[in-house]
C-alpha cells in the first residue's frame, strides 16, 4: 500500500476505536491538515515529530481522543450549537484544528505567541475551508474575548495554564487540559478558586503511553 493509503487506514481505524463517526470530508480534512503540518514543518519547525506515521499517532489520534469527552461537555453545558473554544499555546493547532474539523458546531480560536504558528492556523483555515477556525497571534493573558472551553495540550503547568487564561474564560466556562499521566504534583499546586471536577483517562490508538484530560472550573 502507498503511504497515503496507510495513513488513511490508520486514521479510519483510530476513529473507529475512539467511536467517532467521522464523515469522508472530515477524514479528508484531517489528512490534508497533517500534510500541511508536514509541509510547513520543513521550513518553520512546527513540530519535532517528522515521520508521517508518528504524526498520525502522536498528533492526530492523540487529539482525536479528546473529541468525545469534549462533545459530552458541550452537551452538559447546553453548547451543542454555539460553543466557543480557545486552544492555548496551540503551536501547529493541536488539538484546536482537530476540534474545528470534528466539531463544526464549535467556534475555535488557536492562540499562540509565535506569529508563524498563528499564521499557519490562519492558512490552514483557508486551505481546508474551515470558517469556524481562526488563528490569533497574542499572549493568552491579553486575549479580551471570552470562551466556554479553554483547552491546552502540553502548554504549561495546570497552575500557569489557569492563571494566564483566567480572564479569557466565560463566567460558566471550563478548562480542559490534555496531559500524559495523571499530574499529581500539578494538581496539588493549583491555587484556591480552581476546582478539578473530573480527571479522565484517555486511550490513544497505537500509542503506548498514558494520557488524561483534567477538567477544571473556577469556584468562589
Amino acid at each position: 500500500m502507498s503511504q497515503a493509503t496507510d495513513l488513511r487506514k490508520a486514521l479510519c481505524d483510530g476513529a473507529r476505536i475512539l467511536e467517532l463517526n467521522l464523515s469522508d470530508l472530515q477524514l479528508d480534512r484531517l489528512l490534508a491538515y497533517q500534510a500541511l503540518i508536514n509541509k510547513w514543518t520543513r521550513v518553520y519547525n512546527l513540530t519535532a515529530v517528522r515521520d508521517p506515521a508518528g504524526m498520525m499517532t502522536h498528533h492526530l489520534l492523540d487529539s482525536l481522543s479528546a473529541i468525545s469527552p469534549l462533545r459530552r461537555q458541550f452537551h452538559i453545558a447546553g453548547l451543542t450549537h454555539c460553543a466557543a473554544v480557545l486552544d492555548v499555546g496551540s503551536g501547529a493547532g493541536l488539538p484546536g484544528v482537530v476540534i474545528a474539523i470534528c466539531c463544526p458546531e464549535a467556534r475555535v480560536t488557536c492562540v499562540d505567541a509565535v506569529n508563524k504558528k498563528a499564521a499557519f492556523i490562519s492558512q490552514t483555515a483557508m486551505e481546508l475551508n474551515l470558517p469556524n477556525l481562526a488563528g490569533l497571534h497574542a499572549r493568552v493573558e491579553n486575549v479580551t474575548q471570552t470562551f466556554n472551553v479553554i483547552c491546552s495540550r502540553a502548554f504549561a503547568s495546570l497552575a500557569d495554564f489557569t492563571k494566564f487564561s483566567r480572564t479569557a474564560l466565560a463566567s460558566d466556562g471550563v478548562w480542559m487540559a490534555m496531559k500524559g499521566r495523571r499530574p499529581v504534583d500539578e494538581l496539588g499546586e493549583l491555587p484556591d478558586g480552581i476546582e478539578v471536577f473530573h480527571v479522565e483517562q484517555l486511550t490513544v490508538p497505537s500509542l503506548e503511553a498514558e494520557r488524561c484530560l483534567v477538567w477544571m472550573r473556577p469556584v468562589p
